[in-house]
Parts: structure tokens; C-alpha cells; sequence
């Protein structure tokens, strides 16, 4: 075919799709559902004027669109990592892991139970064997992300729901396409009933090489893009390539599942870039991809959707029916899962209560589209496939995806508008009205300087700023008496504007890099946490998201027992540099909220509620003081330094806006601009590096540090540095409990702990110790411990902590003092004096 001919053809193609996006606005229908009507029609027209006599002008027009080269491999190898790719570098990653449960089980269950429940059905009704019915299920398992996101941002779905469906949609056509090749396997190879178990057993192994090929390829192309950070443009093409190299790998290389290596590398690179990237090259590097995957969205509807007659010819009426029973099957299905499966997982804790109304909007909105269509072509082409099972494939496939664009699509915002998901509920109301106040406020104040500068004529000015201070009037009157609202909903209005505005100053010290790329998006999915908080449960989700936010997590424990456990310390120091970093960059945020407090938000919603709010951030201000101080304490060294190099950022920072300040008065020429900027960059990039933590020499010198110890030589610290062991504790948590067993005594490092024995309670801060009245007495503990702060202990065991009392007259005195506290003759608990001139047994 004449190349351009197909050239003319695939920019015409792009005129449909520029036409198709408003054109979806005005019609108010799904943007997929009107790409494949313009396809279908686009095909249809073709045969139309191949076939009738009326005019033989369009003939080759005609033919040159029938006759494009469109084989399912184009959408697998060349549309499909797009998308994908595309999808897991939208996604705010650290927020989705929060909810991994229910978007796995979502995923990997909704696609077996569908691929199972299409599958025996049309077995049950059909003459087609089972191993081809499997594969049909596993073809119209796959939904339309972009369908499925689309409809919650048309109805304001909370935030955590709609990143579950949306991780639960991407996954799916993950695992779907995973089971289609391997049910596509055993058609190919004339296997007509296929062991279940044996099929389904090698699935993980599918998922599991095609994660690893993806994470490993992941990982060296951000490694080589790192080493080319004075060139973007060389950083964008490498990422261009991974996607494709990652599918081509893993299904050619080692038999896995190309998509799930896409996805893996996606989702490392979404994790591991923005540390190792400029934030421009990172926000170039989603922008483009946002547009590559706009492109192949479209071009892989509009090419599929060319395909739908060819596919649907030869239908017969029996087909028709075997349709229905696919259409039944899939969607009872769908319903299993959202009306049975998700309300366990909320019962169980495990995924957030979704309501009746958006399980239905789901189970209706589950739209098919051009992957169907694509992996039905795959089928239709495989010359080892029998032809009456590759006709009924295409036919099956084809027209399910036909109902859910034209039945389920058209549809489906008249449904949403039936369960009432179209309208705001009353605390968004509410928002909506403050949004408005605050905005014609910030008008007002803008104007006024705006008029002030170009000294327009004052009657006017007067007469406009009536009119307009009567609206902002109206408007702060609606926000502060809005009917319904009542005091705690007020606060939570506040809490939300106030998590949004810190949101906004993060984005605003990105920009100016005071802070890095990578805890920008750390402190953006904590500001994202306490937004849903507020949203959801008010006050105490706020509270309870500030709280989080300075936890020990599961991870960092994890880091913790693999150090003390086997010596593996490199996991620790690099999360004790992420904590460190994370609770600096936190105090700075949170010192520019105050000045939010006291202005917008007490203008809006009045003192009572700005003093409240602004308790509330004195409390989390604390909370981050404290652990910052605890960090400060265990590792005084590494403070200092991770301070140095904020101070230099923030003055390359001013250094950075001086010069631009300077070439755009034009003091300096563009050369000499370039080149200052080059100089500045070259600095900065050696400052985004952040010096390394080492735990083990941090731990010797804390050891000397703590006045229990400071008696000790060099070498007797060293030998104890290694036995103690470093455990972290959050608030609330129980260090001992009274009458268990005694097995170690703590030092405490830093935070606080609360002693409760005999209905008495007493504190014990940094440098004290706990746990040696059990070891001494009883070998019980006698009193309950609770951390009241986030604490850090040393933890030392039985054997190790009698040999250093035998050694240590600060530990004696110690004991001594705690003794006399609780009522008992120090006497009977100290060991006899050592004798002279023993050195200090080795505490390990």
C-alpha cells in the first residue's frame, strides 16, 4: 500500500480524534463509546462504497481503509505498554499501596470468577469445548480503565475508592490478558478440557517472571538515566524505550506475561525516579506520556473499532443468544464480586465501605473495549486455531463489547443521575460555597492592586467595587450560614481547606527545590491521607492521619529486625535517612500553615474555628518536634549535615532567582546567563545527593553519649554498642507488662515512657532505665511500660546487662536509686564490688 496513502489516512484518523473529545462533551457520552462509534461508522462506510454502484470515486479511499495493516500484534506490541505505562506513572503509588489488599484481590478474583462464570456458562449452552469457552472468559474479563476512571470523576467518588477501581481496573487487564495466553496455549494445542488446577497453577508463575524481567530492566534504565542528568532529552527517550523492551522481554525472553512486566516497571519507576530525577524531567516525563497515551487510546478504539464488521460477519441468530448468556454471565459476575466480595473486605477491614449507589454505578460502568476487540483478533488470526472456534471467538467478543459501549455506555449517566450520584452531598456544598468566598476574596485583593497600578479613574473603580464587595458579601454570608452545616461540619470544612493549602505549599517548595522530588511525593500522599481523613470521618480522620504520619510502619520494623537479627543494616540507614529527611521537610511545611489559619480560614469560618485548628496544628507541630528531636539525639552527625545541605539548597535556590532576575533586565546577556545556570545546576546536582547514614558508627558515638555509660572506655562502648539492641516504639504502644517474664532491660534513647505499678505512675525520659527490678527480683516485670511519645530503646539481654552491673558504678547507682523509689534494700539486689583492675567483660 502506498505509504501515503496510509500517512493521509492516520492524519485523518487524528481529525477524528481532536473532533471526538468535544463532540463526547456535547453529546454527553463516554469518550471511548463515541471513538468506537466513529470507527464503526468509519468501517462500514468503507464497505459500503466498495460494495454499492452509486460512485467508484471513493473506491480506493475505501480500499486503502479495509486494507490497513491491522493485526492484533499492533495493539499488543505497540498500543498496549503505552497504556499501561502510562497508567501506573499517573498513579500516586505510595497512597495505592496503602489499599494493596482489596486492589489485588479485586483484580486477581474479579478476573478468575468472570473467566470461570462466562466460561462454564457458554460451555453449558454451546458446542464449543471448554478450553475455548475459558478463553472467551478471559477475553471479556478485561474493563476500560479509562471508562472506569472517567465515571468517578464525573461523580466526585471519594478519593480512596476511586484509587481502588482504578488500581483494580489497571491489574485486571493485567491478569485477564495473563489467563488469555494461557488458555489461547491450550487451544492452539487441541487440548479441549483442560485441568483447572494445572492451569491455574501456572498463573503466578506467569505474574511472578514478568514482575521481575520488568523490575530488573526498571531498575537499569533508572540507573542510566540518572548518569544523564544534563540531558532530558536522552532521559525521555530511555524512558520511551522501557516500556516496549519490558514487554518484549518477558514474553519472547522467558515465556512470562509481557503486560505484568509493563506494569512492574511502570510502577518501579513511578517509585524510584523523582528521587533520581530533576522534578522538571519528571513532570516533562508524565506530561509526555499523558499525551503518547491519549494518542494510542484513541488510535487503538478507532483501528479496533474498523474491525467490528469483519468480526460480526456471518452472524447467525443462534450467536445472538450464545451473546446473551456471555452477557448474563459477565455480569452477574461483576456483581459477585462488588456485592458479595467488597463488602467482606470492608467487614474484614480491608477495603473502604463503598455504598450501594457506586457499587451499582460500578457493576454498570464495567465498559469493554479496544483490548477485547484486540485480543479477539489475536484469536481470529491464529491459523492453529479451529475456524468454527475462531468465528464464534470473534463473534462472542465482539458483539459483548458492542453491548457495553452502546447499552451500558449510553446509558450510564442517566443511571448515575438515577442513584442520585450526581448530585453534591451537603458538606461539599458547603466546600463549594467556602471555595467560592475565598476566591472572591483573593479577586478583591488583586483588583485593588491592579487598579492601583494603572491609576484608572476612581469613580469607575468605586462604582465596580460596590457592586463586586456586595457579591464577596453575599458570598461569606452563604459560607458561614449555610443551612444544614453543622459545628463539627464547619471544622471539618476547615481541615480540608487546610490539608489542601499544605498540599499546595509542598507543590510551592518543590518548585523552588528547597525539597527533593522524592519526599515531595512522600509529604504529598501524607497531605493526601489527611485530606480523605478530614473528608471521611472529620476531625478525628485528621487526627488520626497526622498520627500516622510519624509512626514507625511496618517497613521500618522490617529494616529494624533485619539490622538486629542478621546485621543487615543498609535497609535500616536508608529509611532512618528517609525518616530524618521526611520529619525536616514535614517542620518546614508546617510552619508556613499558621499564617492560613489566621487569615482565610478565620475570615471564612470565624475564630472558634480558627483557634481550633490552630491547637490542632500546635499538637502536630509537637509531634514532629519530638521525633525530629529523638532523631536528632540517636544521630547527631547526620543532623548536622542533612541541615547544611537544606541551607545550601535554599541558597542555590536565591542564587538561582537572582540571575534570572538579572537577565530579565538585562544586565546580563544570554550567554553569560546560560552559563551561570550550567555552573548552578552542576552544584545542585551534588547537593540532591544525600549523605549516607551510617548506623553502626551513629550507634557508638549515641552509646558514649548517654550519661549511664559515659564511665566506659573506648573499647568496652564498642563491645556494648554491638550487643544493645535498638527497638522503636510509637505512642500508646507497651514496652513491659507486669508479672511476664523478664528477659532485657532498656535504655531509653530518646522519647518518653510511663511507668504504672501500685496505682502509681511516674515518667522516664532519654538516658534512663527500665526492666532491671524483674531482672533483680523476681524475674518478672513489676510494673507496665507505655510509650507516651514516639520512643527509641537499646534493649539489652539478662546475661549482658549482670555482667555490665558488676562493671558499672553508674548502673549500681542507677539500680541503687530505683530501689529506694519502689521500697526495696538496694543490698539484696547489687552483686559484690568487682575486683581491682578487671577489665569490663565483653558485653556480647
Amino acid at each position: 500500500m502506498d505509504i501515503v496513502i496510509i500517512t493521509t489516512i492516520i492524519a485523518s484518523f487524528f481529525v477524528v480524534i481532536g473532533l471526538a473529545e468535544p463532540l463526547a462533551a456535547r453529546l454527553r457520552l463516554p469518550y471511548s463509546v463515541i471513538l468506537a462509534v466513529l470507527g464503526t461508522l468509519i468501517g462500514v462506510g468503507a464497505i459500503f462504497f466498495l460494495q454499492t454502484e452509486l460512485t467508484d470515486a471513493l473506491n480506493p479511499v475505501a480500499e486503502a481503509i479495509l486494507g490497513l495493516p491491522i493485526r492484533s500484534n499492533v495493539f499488543l506490541y505497540v498500543f498496549l505498554p503505552t497504556l499501561l505505562f502510562q497508567a501506573t506513572l499517573g498513579m500516586n503509588l505510595r497512597r495505592m499501596l496503602d489499599d494493596w489488599v482489596p486492589i489485588l484481590l479485586l483484580a486477581v478474583v474479579a478476573v478468575v470468577v468472570a473467566t470461570l462464570s462466562v466460561g462454564y456458562a457458554l460451555s453449558a449452552v454451546s458446542t464449543l469445548p471448554l478450553a475455548a469457552c475459558l478463553l472467551v472468559g478471559a477475553i471479556v474479563s478485561t474493563t476500560d480503565p479509562s471508562a472506569v476512571v472517567s465515571i468517578f470523576r464525573s461523580i466526585s467518588a471519594p478519593q480512596r475508592l476511586a484509587r481502588i477501581i482504578e488500581g483494580e481496573s489497571l491489574l485486571n487487564d493485567a491478569a485477564a490478558i495473563a489467563l488469555f495466553g494461557l488458555f489461547m496455549g491450550f487451544v492452539m494445542l487441541g487440548v479441549p478440557d483442560p485441568e483447572l488446577g494445572e492451569a491455574l497453577g501456572r498463573f503466578p508463575m506467569l505474574i511472578a517472571g514478568g514482575a521481575l524481567c520488568g523490575w530488573i530492566l526498571a531498575r537499569i534504565a533508572v540507573r542510566v538515566m540518572s548518569l544523564f542528568h544534563h540531558h532530558e532529552l536522552a532521559q525521555l527517550t530511555i524512558s520511551v524505550a522501557l516500556p516496549y523492551l519490558a514487554y518484549i522481554g518477558a514474553e519472547q525472553t522467558i515465556g512470562a506475561s509481557g503486560v505484568i512486566a509493563v506494569v512492574a516497571a511502570g510502577l518501579t519507576l513511578n517509585l524510584a525516579a523523582p528521587g533520581r530525577l530533576q522534578p522538571q524531567t519528571w513532570t516533562n516525563m508524565r506530561e509526555l506520556w499523558d499525551v503518547l497515551a491519549h494518542w494510542a487510546g484513541a488510535l487503538i478504539f478507532i483501528l479496533a473499532a474498523l474491525l467490528i464488521p469483519r468480526l460480526m460477519d456471518g452472524v447467525r441468530l443462534s450467536d445472538i443468544a450464545l451473546i446473551g448468556v456471555v452477557i448474563v454471565a459477565a455480569i452477574l459476575a461483576r456483581a459477585v464480586i462488588l456485592f458479595g466480595l467488597l463488602p467482606l473486605l470492608t467487614f474484614m477491614r480491608a477495603s473502604p465501605a463503598v455504598e450501594r449507589p457506586y457499587r451499582t454505578a460500578i457493576l454498570w460502568g464495567g465498559l469493554r473495549g479496544a483490548v477485547t476487540l484486540a485480543l479477539a483478533l489475536a484469536v481470529t488470526e491464529s491459523f492453529r486455531v479451529p475456524a468454527e472456534t475462531k468465528r464464534m471467538v470473534g463473534i462472542l467478543a465482539t458483539g459483548f463489547t458492542l453491548f457495553t459501549l452502546i447499552a451500558q455506555g449510553t446509558t450510564l449517566r442517566w443511571m448515575i443521575g438515577r442513584l442520585g450520584l450526581d448530585r453534591l452531598s451537603v458538606i461539599d456544598e458547603a466546600l463549594s460555597r467556602q471555595v467560592v468566598a475565598v476566591a472572591l476574596q483573593n479577586v478583591r485583593e488583586e483588583m485593588s492592586r491592579t487598579t492601583d497600578d494603572y491609576d484608572l479613574s476612581h469613580e469607575i473603580v468605586r462604582s465596580e467595587a460596590k457592586g463586586f464587595g456586595q457579591r464577596l458579601d453575599d458570598a461569606v454570608r452563604k459560607a458561614e450560614t449555610g443551612v444544614g452545616i453543622k459545628n463539627r461540619d464547619r471544622i471539618t470544612l476547615g481541615l480540608i481547606s487546610l490539608a489542601g493549602h499544605e498540599r499546595d505549599t509542598i507543590l510551592s517548595r518543590l518548585n523552588e527545590r528547597t525539597i527533593s522530588a522524592r519526599m515531595a511525593e512522600q509529604l504529598l500522599s501524607e497531605a493526601d491521607r489527611l485530606l480523605e481523613g478530614a473528608r471521611t470521618h472529620g476531625r478525628s480522620g485528621y487526627n488520626r492521619a497526622a498520627k500516622r504520619g510519624i509512626t514507625y510502619g511496618f517497613w521500618f520494623r522490617l529494616s529494624v529486625k533485619l539490622h538486629n537479627r542478621i546485621g543487615l543494616s543498609a535497609f535500616l540507614a536508608r529509611m532512618t535517612a528517609d525518616r530524618f529527611e521526611f520529619m525536616l521537610s514535614q517542620q518546614l511545611i508546617l510552619r508556613d500553615l499558621g499564617k492560613f489559619i489566621d487569615g482565610r480560614i478565620r475570615r471564612i469560618h470565624g475564630r472558634r474555628v480558627a483557634e481550633l485548628l490552630q491547637e490542632m496544628l500546635v499538637r502536630r507541630t509537637e509531634q514532629v518536634e519530638t521525633a525530629l528531636d529523638g532523631l536528632r539525639l540517636q544521630y547527631p552527625g547526620y543532623a548536622e549535615e542533612l541541615e547544611r545541605r537544606f541551607i545550601r539548597r535554599a541558597a542555590l535556590r536565591l542564587e538561582e532567582r537572582e540571575y534570572h532576575a538579572m537577565h530579565g533586565d538585562g544586565l546580563i546577556g544570554a550567554e553569560v546567563f546560560t552559563t551561570l545556570i550550567q555552573d548552578l545546576s552542576a552544584r545542585r546536582a551534588s547537593e540532591e545527593r544525600r549523605p549516607k547514614l551510617d548506623i553502626a558508627l551513629q550507634r557508638t558515638e549515641l552509646v558514649r553519649r548517654l550519661p549511664l555509660f559515659a564511665e566506659l572506655d573506648k573499647a568496652a562502648i564498642k563491645r556494648l554498642s554491638r550487643a544493645l539492641k535498638t527497638r522503636y516504639v510509637d505512642a500508646g504502644e507497651v514496652l513491659t507488662r507486669k508479672n511476664h517474664p523478664a528477659k532485657s532491660v532498656y535504655f531509653i534513647e530518646s522519647g518518653a515512657v510511663q511507668v504504672e505499678v501500685a496505682n502509681q505512675e511516674w515518667r522516664l525520659g532519654r538516658g534512663e532505665m527500665f526492666g532491671q527490678m524483674g531482672i533483680l527480683t523476681s524475674k518478672t516485670y513489676r510494673a507496665d511500660v507505655r510509650a507516651i511519645a514516639p520512643t527509641t530503646v537499646l534493649v539489652l539481654n539478662e546475661q549482658a546487662f549482670l555482667r555490665l552491673l558488676r562493671r558499672s558504678k553508674a548502673i549500681q547507682e542507677a539500680v541503687r536509686t530505683a530501689a529506694v523509689q519502689r521500697g526495696v534494700d538496694p543490698d539484696t539486689l547489687l552483686p559484690k564490688p568487682p575486683l581491682r583492675g578487671k577489665r569490663l567483660e565483653a558485653a556480647e
